[in-house]
This record gives C-alpha cells, structure tokens and sequence, in this order.
C-alpha cells in the first residue's frame, strides 16, 4: 500500500493562513471596537476571500494584512462587497473606503438623521441650480437624459429627517487638483477604471467634514480618517467651494490650455518628504506634513 505525499502549500497560501491566525486573534482581542452583530466568521472567509485574488499580495507581511483588514471589521464594511478595499502599494497594505462604503457609514452615524445622502456626477447639457436665499440653501438638479457627456463636476447632498439639507460642489479641477496633490496613488487603476465614482467619493468625504459623525470607538473613527483616498482631513488642505459657480468652465479651459499644471505646483518639501518616509515608512503623508509644521513652529 502506497501513502500518498502530503501537498505542500505554496508560499501565498501559508501567508493567508498566516493570516487568518493573526486577523482571528485580533478581531477577538478588539471585540469590543466591533459593531453590534457582528458576524466574525464570515468575515473572515470574505477577507479570506478577497486577499487570495489580490495580486502580490504575498509581498505584504502578515500582521500588517491583518492590520489593515482588521479596519473594514470596525466600521463594518465588507471587502467581498466592495463596501472598501485592500490595495497593495509595493509592500504595503492599505485600506480604503469605497463610495458606497461612505453612503453606509454616514447614513449610520450621523447625529443628525439622515433621510438620503448621495452624489452626483454634472455632465456637459446638465442643469445645476445652487442658491441660497434668506440663509436657507436650495439645490436643483435637472440631468439630461442618457448623457455621457464630459464630467464638468460633481456633488453631494445630505436631506435630514427636519427638513434641511447639506451639500458640496466641486468642478472638476478642483477634483483633479486634490487627486494630484493630495491622492495616495494619483494614477492608480481606480482612478483610470472609475473616475466618476472616485469623484463622487472625494466631494462626499468633504461633505462628510461638514457632518457630524458619531462613532461608537475610537477605532473606528481612526479606520474612517484613513480610509481616504486623499490625505485631506479636517478643515486642511481643502479648497474652498465657489458656491455661486461651482463648475466654473473658464478654468478648466485654462488647465487643458497649460496642460493641467504650472510652476506654483511643485511642492518645495518634496526633498524633506521623501526623506522623511524613508525614515519613517509607518507614518501617513498627514503625519509626514504634520512632523513638517512642527519641525518650522520649533525652528
């Protein structure tokens, strides 16, 4: 009688089951960071899921996988449904909210109830009305139907249970200004394959600054803040709104005329910043231009 060799696991599958040790032990130890019902093994079989597609992801060590899984479990997004992502950035692992992630989670802890919460691309033939009259904001939409037209701008609008609404605009170079500064991965697939969903993801987490949003722990307000796709939060690094023309065509004329940059782009602390990351490969670009200011306040 002939015994059979035992199958040896290739490298990727013992790291996802490297894993799924570390992300089980974790989700266990921060049970109480984790949203009522939560349903831990399906989760984990989601994660599971998800990493074994996930190309080179092997290169990523197992705890920081775990890490940066461990963040969808605290605000209750799920990877499998594309409620938020896992994206390898050479060696790292990092998380990311999708855009109907952000719907889930503001209609879910908003002190203020929230009726409906949406975004919307403004394609060249819509109609956009923004006014505010007497301190009282109004919005009026008209599309044009079945219109593929260039995207001159997108926004966000929150209705509440009492009757008032909240909303952000931003024309297109504004998008494109803080996804060249600000984006984690400006020329990522996601950018390429669904720019009008990161669009309607990068007005509403602005929105989102104008909410109140309250978590049930400090983790998972923690995860939200980093799950941005650009590193804009609180009131820094964000461009001012024109309400009265939010999508203003002049200027977008000028950066396709210019080529969509000028010499005021540069970043004078591009030298400091990479130094910095190279020292410190743990810290968030926020991080890195915070150790920045607060190097220039103690100069």
């Amino acid at each position: 009688m002939t015994t059979q060799a035992p199958i040896e696991m290739t490298p990727k599958t013992k790291m996802l089951n490297d894993v799924a040790e570390k992300l089980n032990g974790l989700l266990t130890k921060h049970v109480d960071a984790l949203p009522k019902n939560f349903n831990q093994t399906r989760f984990l079989q989601n994660c599971l899921t998800v990493l074994n597609d996930t190309k080179e992801i092997e290169k990523c060590s197992p705890m920081s996988v775990a890490r940066t899984m461990i963040k969808g479990a605290y605000l209750g997004l799920d990877f499998f449904r594309r409620e938020c992502y896992a994206i390898p950035y050479g060696t790292e692992l990092n998380f990311q909210t999708d855009y109907k992630g952000e719907i889930k989670l503001v209609k879910k802890y908003s002190q203020q109830p929230i009726l409906d919460v949406y975004a919307q691309l403004v394609r060249q033939g819509d109609e956009l009305d923004i006014n505010i009259e007497a301190g009282k904001q109004t919005l009026n939409f008209k599309p044009k139907l079945f219109n593929d037209g260039e995207i001159m701008g997108v926004f966000a609008v929150a209705y509440f249970m009492d009757g008032s609404m909240r909303y952000e605009a931003m024309s297109k170079k504004e998008i494109e200004d803080i996804r060249r500064k600000f984006s984690k991965a400006p020329n990522s697939p996601a950018w390429d394959k669904s720019y009008g969903e990161m669009c309607k993801k990068v007005v509403l987490r602005r929105l989102c600054k104008m909410l109140a949003l309250d978590f049930d722990h400090a983790e998972q307000d923690k995860a939200f803040e980093e799950g941005a796709e650009t590193e804009v939060r609180g009131n820094k690094k964000v461009v001012d709104v024109n309400v009265e023309d939010p999508f203003n065509k002049n200027k977008d004329k000028a950066t396709q005329e210019t080529g969509g940059s000028s010499s005021t782009d540069k970043d004078p602390d591009a030298e400091l910043k990479a130094e910095l990351r190279a020292k410190n490969p743990d810290k968030s670009e926020w991080e890195i231009e915070e150790m920045i200011a607060n190097s220039r306040k103690t100069s």
